[in-house]
């Protein structure tokens, strides 16, 4: 009876390139035995000296990891096809013999006795972390707890990609950076936390967003990819740049109370497109700066992130390849489902269509135009406003937000129908002759300016957009309010 074994591309030097095997067995032992005495030197990558299937290879019959099963002795059919997964990805500081591992100093040992003791890393696992060297796309919410687990955990080269300065809106979740820090870039201020934290790494800064022109350089230098990214066209530029250049890429994603983390873009394993093809329409899913997020949500997700990419270095345990972990931190509930590689994905199928990085805000659909265009009639300032309400001259103030933000600050005597509910509450609305002019905002003029041409549309002449929406109500008028 012949089974198909697919071999992942790390290990088709030792099968004459070849992709997959056809062998003979009934179980999974046999076939892995049959597969080794017809190619001897793929033997030493799959076994221990002592027989033992390594534990940084994962077998699956057709999409069941053979541990969740009856390990080797798990039956096979004609129908079946056996994937090897290893669990280290491509790079250097992973698939070095341990003879060509840095060594350990006498502070090395003191410092990291507590994983020395552990079977699952001792000696040569911390000298593989010292050796390994990881990007975090992102040194935000996700970033943070990351970063610091993987400084103190010895990564020897950590890397970080952001462009973005400290805001005092990023310290409810973002704990890389403290009160003192806020103004500062982000990376000046990672560094040096992170040094402090454990200074005999690397930190390794690229500053300026990743983008398709300069993402393949800067990935191809590491060996893992913790994505923390915060938005889509940034999601899928890491997934194809990790595809195309074999590298491990440890996703997490967070809003509001759920949290997802997964590893992609292993040999033989799922990316990030077999798990979601296309990018949701533009504002179909809001950001956590327009929804939120609980500010523990982020530490919880980036230290499993860190401990998936610390997984993948020392070759311990099962790793989230093939795998997408749910979390909800409202009910406390955590789901694992199983992730499948699609053989017709455009990325990393059989047959991939995407053999380069694209533009991938068109791919995404943004535009860059931040708001509809309106006539400039239909337009207008927050210093026209505040002289018309001082002049007390009649004015209707609609406040579009939703009602958690209308709670924080507001503009004195508006009325709140937040976007969503404006279509089917046009009549609370004063029209007609003697009705007062009808001014509409939102936090920064976005979602006004919809909602001024959806009142248009329906009759509403004397309308206009306060440009720049409360918050440049707040920077220009009234600052005693605060912002958000």
């Amino acid at each position: 009876m012949s089974v198909r074994i697919l071999i992942p591309t790390p290990l088709r030097p030792y099968t004459g390139d070849q992709a997959a095997v056809d062998v003979d067995g009934r179980t999974v032992g046999e076939l892995l035995r049959q597969l080794t005495d017809r190619h001897a030197a793929l033997g030493p990558h799959l076994f221990r000296e002592d027989g033992r299937l390594r534990s940084f290879v994962n077998l699956y019959v057709n999409d069941e990891d053979i541990r969740q099963l009856e390990g080797e002795e798990t039956a096979v059919s004609e129908r079946d096809t056996v994937s090897i997964v290893p669990s280290v990805a491509g790079g250097s500081g992973l698939t070095e013999a341990p003879a060509d591992l840095p060594d350990l100093t006498q502070e090395d040992v003191a410092r990291y006795s507590r994983h020395l003791i552990m079977p699952e890393v001792g000696v040569e696992g911390q000298r593989r972390l010292k050796a390994a060297r990881v990007l975090c796309v992102g040194a935000g919410g996700l970033g943070s707890p990351a970063s610091l687990y993987l400084a103190a955990a010895g990564v020897g080269t950590l890397g970080l990609v952001d462009f973005d300065t400290v805001d005092s809106s990023n310290l409810q979740r973002q704990i890389l950076y403290g009160t003192p820090d806020v103004g500062r870039p982000k990376l000046a201020a990672a560094r040096d936390r992170l040094t402090g934290l454990n200074p005999g790494i690397q930190i390794v800064t690229h500053e300026g967003p990743l983008t398709a022109a300069n993402a393949l350089e800067i990935i191809r230098d590491y060996d893992i990819v913790v994505d923390g990214a915060d938005n889509f066209p940034a999601r899928y530029l890491v997934n194809d740049a990790c595809v195309l250049l074999g590298k491990a890429n440890v996703y997490g994603s967070i809003f509001r109370f759920d949290g997802q983390v997964s590893v992609f873009a292993t040999a033989g394993g799922p990316c990030y497109r077999c798990l979601y093809p296309e990018p949701p329409p533009p504002g179909l899913v809001p950001s956590c700066a327009e929804g939120g997020v609980l500010g523990v949500l982020p530490g919880i997700i980036g230290t499993i992130q860190a401990a998936e990419a610390i997984k993948l270095i020392v070759g311990a345990g099962q790793p989230l390849a093939g795998r997408l972990l749910l979390f909800d931190a409202l009910d406390m509930a955590v789901r694992v489902m199983k992730l499948r590689r699609d053989p017709n994905c455009v990325v990393c199928g059989a047959k991939p269509t995407v053999t380069a990085l694209v533009d991938y805000e068109q791919f995404c659909g943004i535009r860059p135009a931040p708001a509809p265009a309106l006539p400039p009639e239909h337009v207008t300032t927050v210093e026209a406003l505040a002289d018309r309400v001082r002049r007390g001259e009649p004015v209707w103030i609609l406040d579009v937000r939703e009602p958690r933000e209308f709670e924080i600050c507001r503009i004195p005597g508006s009325a709140l129908i937040p976007l969503g509910d404006l279509p089917k509450r046009l009549g609370e609305i004063p029209r007609g002759e003697g009705a007062p002019d009808l001014v509409v905002h939102c936090k920064s003029g976005v979602r006004s300016a919809k909602a001024v041409n959806l009142l248009r549309e329906h009759g509403f002449d004397r309308v206009a957009n306060l440009e720049g929406g409360i918050l440049a109500w707040i920077d220009r008028v009234d600052p005693s309010q605060s912002k958000y």
